[in-house]
């Protein structure tokens, strides 16, 4: 019996793209959609696995981007599941419940970064000022102003036991406290906007068997509700400090946040509020949470300062959507806190002066009303095709991977699409996607870019990105095997579909096609041979297409040393840094210990990307980086002096790249 029960679940292996990996939001998103199936749903993670339905155990996995886990459902519709599912890992937008707010709240920290002053203001006008406390930046910005401390009395249990005809009573106390903070964190959230996300999380965690659950479970065992509402969220909270992921460990904040309100309302206690701030002030607090900051008016906080809480914690998040500068993890004692006055505060390289002397407000004042200047500056460059001093014009494309992100990119004013991965379209799915279906999605991105080019780049996957339908073999080094074209051109009928659908796609819009991991002429001449194969199909089958453009990735040391042979058989080419870097420096871009190697601008690597444009421009050909180095400050400039045509990025920091090559 137990034997035909395991053979008739269903198992596959998915390896997680969500962005930042399985935490609060897309952990609570998950269990929603699983709960839409009636088989159950397991996550096997390692040695260890949780039921997909409850997101506290998911949470508690705690899963990260690029995690290989195992889904297994069993029961009617688990074919269904597993599918759905596993696509929702598939995407690194999953759980963000707003792709172009989420995108907007990047956007911001981008520009903060933009606005930055080029020193850290603790360095080079603070010499005459008192060393500040250091601690770690969690939004960007500058501030000085008046104190708000924030340091609620800690709360206890009058009794810890209930006598049993006290039961019914006490569950029903516990249900009214509990649905109050409920409903209270809902209208909160609600009025700081963009943050609906968080509260539902924040509600997903304290809904939870792992917390309201047990906690019903001890006053049903006749413990008193405050205690067993204290006892659980300690124990729960301690839960999540144990995880090694900073992101996961931080939810430990948000489960001690509902805790305290729910235990407020049981005991009538009137506690400290933020809802009380008439004027802008800087909180200084030890333990702040995101239920803390919801019920404040955000415009009178001019900054956060706390002695614990992370760069990632939903406090972060939402200070920096609503750019308030903040520091976390500031190590001082509350006895020091209670008195302090005046604070002046330097989110972005986490320092902050209590009781700063006048000296130091002067230094600050005029650096904050040229960074706000700054950002309100960047708006300008929305519709912007830049153009260097020199009369270079520089086109800023988006580096997308789903159509889920086209909003995003165009409210920013990317000129076009840099880079489209289609893996997402073949990843962790049951089968490979069709060419009607990819012909569909290559169209939609295409159209809404319209005139500008999309750059869609044929599939890139290799032993280290699993895909049904391909059987990878062991290798060694996937990173150097058989991936990429090379794969493409052995699997025609894998590659033939997404050939067809890119040249049926080039009936609307500017599509542009794009070759990765090219180390050989010889690859680019059989990819064209397919291509022209596709064509002589389509035109016989009566079936419309068009021709797009063809370029190459340029990542291997291969393909730099030969640009001057590959560049009269493409129409373009694109720099992949990424790979180029790690590949030109044999330096594993994953691994700490060779930071100090793995550079985009180190003079090997430069000298390589030089080598490609020249090799490009003698040939009538346009450069592209799509890669990590075209949207970092200090590189966009010294790529456009290399000969660089085309810098394409994430959506959130075009804005910031267009006023900088506006500048060069």
């Amino acid at each position: 019996m137990s034997d035909a029960k395991v053979k008739s679940m269903l198992e596959t292996a998915v390896v997680v793209r969500v962005s930042e990996g399985l935490h609060a939001r897309p952990a609570t998103q998950f269990a929603k959609l699983a709960k839409e199936f009636s088989c159950s749903l397991q996550v096997l993670h390692g040695s260890t696995s949780a039921d997909a339905k409850s997101a506290v155990k998911l949470m508690l996995l705690g899963i990260r981007e690029h995690d290989q886990i195992v889904l297994r459902a069993d029961g009617a519709d688990e074919s269904d599941a597993v599918e759905r599912m596993a696509r929702f890992l598939s995407s690194p937008e999953a759980g963000v419940q707003s792709a172009t707010a989420a995108q907007t709240a990047d956007a911001t920290a981008c520009q903060a970064d933009a606005a930055a002053p080029p020193v850290p203001l603790a360095a080079a006008d603070t010499q005459d000022s008192p060393p500040p406390l250091t601690g770690v930046p969690a939004s960007d910005g500058l501030a000085f102003g008046d104190a708000y401390v924030y340091l609620p009395e800690p709360l206890r249990a009058a009794r810890q036991w209930i006598e049993p005809h006290e039961i019914d009573a006490e569950q029903a106390r516990f249900k009214r406290a509990f649905d109050d903070a409920l409903a209270a964190l809902a209208k909160q959230f609600d009025a700081l906007g963009d943050t609906d996300d968080i509260a539902d999380a924040l509600a997903s965690v304290a809904q939870s068997d792992e917390f309201a659950g047990e906690i019903r479970a001890r006053v049903q065992s006749g413990r008193d509700a405050v205690a067993a509402t204290l006892e659980v969220g300690a124990s729960l909270a301690a839960s999540f400090e144990k995880i090694d992921d900073e992101y996961l460990r931080s939810r430990a904040d948000d489960i001690h946040g509902m805790t305290r309100q729910i235990v407020l309302r049981l005991t009538g206690q009137q506690q400290m509020s933020l809802a009380g701030l008439t004027k802008p002030c800087i909180v200084l607090a030890s333990d702040l949470t995101a239920p803390d900051l919801a019920r404040a008016n955000v415009a009178h906080i001019a900054a956060l300062v706390c002695t614990r809480g992370s760069a990632t914690s939903h406090l972060a998040i939402i200070a920096r959507s609503h750019g308030i500068p903040a520091v976390f993890g500031l190590q001082v004692a509350d006895d020091r806190l209670r008195g302090v006055r005046q604070v002046a505060v330097d989110g972005t390289a986490g320092h902050v002066w209590l009781e700063p002397p006048a000296a130091l407000q002067a230094q600050f004042a005029p650096r904050i009303g040229a960074a706000r200047a700054q950002r309100a500056a960047l708006d300008v460059y929305r519709d912007v095709e830049p153009v260097t001093r020199a009369g270079r014009r520089i086109r800023i494309a988006a580096n997308l991977g789903s159509p889920t992100e086209i909003d995003a990119a165009r409210a920013v004013g990317a000129m076009g699409v840099g880079l489209f991965r289609t893996e997402l379209l073949f990843m962790n799915r049951r089968s490979l996607p069709g060419e009607h279906e990819q012909a569909d999605v290559y169209r939609r991105v295409a159209q809404a870019f319209a005139p500008h080019p999309v750059v869609i780049r044929t599939l890139d996957v290799g032993g280290d990105k699993p895909v049904p339908g391909i059987a990878f073999p062991h290798e060694d080094n996937p990173f150097l095997g058989w991936r990429g074209v090379r794969m493409c051109i052995d699997r025609p009928d894998v590659f033939k579909p997404q050939l067809r659908a890119l040249l049926r796609a080039a009936t609307v819009g500017n599509v542009h096609a794009m070759l990765p991991m090219i180390a050989d002429l010889d690859e680019v001449r059989r990819v064209k041979a397919l291509i022209a194969e596709c064509a002589r199909e389509l035109k016989n089958e009566g079936v419309a297409f068009g021709e797009p453009k063809l370029g190459i990735m340029i990542e291997t040391p291969a393909a730099a040393l030969t640009a001057d042979l590959l560049a009269p058989e493409v129409d373009f080419f694109s720099i992949g840094t990424n790979d180029l870097t790690q590949y030109v420096m044999a330096a594993d871009r994953a691994n700490p210990h060779l930071a100090s190697l793995y550079r985009s601008n180190h003079p090997a690597v430069l000298r390589a990307i030089g080598m490609v444009c020249e090799a490009a421009h003698r040939a009538g050909i346009e450069v592209a980086v799509c890669g990590e180095a075209a949207s970092q400050p200090d590189m966009i400039a010294v790529l456009i002096g290399l000969g660089v045509d085309e810098l394409s990025m994430s959506p959130a920091c075009v804005l910031r790249a267009k006023k900088i090559v506006s500048e060069c």
